[in-house]
């Protein structure tokens, strides 16, 4: 079965960059969409990026877009965000999830499967 295990959070003050990595295991990878989400303290989890099984696709909302960067490595089977010009608004516990539907037309819809979660906070 797919696991999912993120590192790369921590402390950072306003203005600094953060890379968070998902390393994905357990069956294909370049098959399945996959997501980074976030839940910022006492509000919902919401999709902050999303790449498709292509690597084409990407998708960002729009408190990151210009800011924030998703990319996968088929050969190391990592998801990662690249975050820029962090602010206070970025902290939050953020997850990598994927989907259990292979070659799913939908990377921003639900998806089935999440790892831990890495805490991001940000100073400002």
């Amino acid at each position: 079965q797919v696991q999912l295990v993120e590192s790369g959070g921590g402390l950072a003050h306003a203005g600094d960059s953060l890379r968070l990595s998902c390393a994905a295991s357990g069956r294909s990878f370049s098959a399945y969409n996959y997501g980074w989400f976030r839940q910022p303290p006492g509000r919902e989890r919401e999709l902050v990026a999303s790449i498709d099984w292509t690597g084409t696709k990407t998708h960002y909302s729009d408190s990151v877009t210009g800011r924030f960067r998703i990319s996968r490595d088929v050969i190391a089977t990592t998801v990662d965000l690249q975050m820029n010009s962090l602010s206070s608004d970025d902290t939050a516990i953020y997850y990598c999830a994927t989907q259990v539907e292979a070659f799913s037309m939908d990377p921003t819809g639900e998806y089935d499967v999440w790892g831990q979660g890495t805490p991001v906070t940000v100073s400002s």
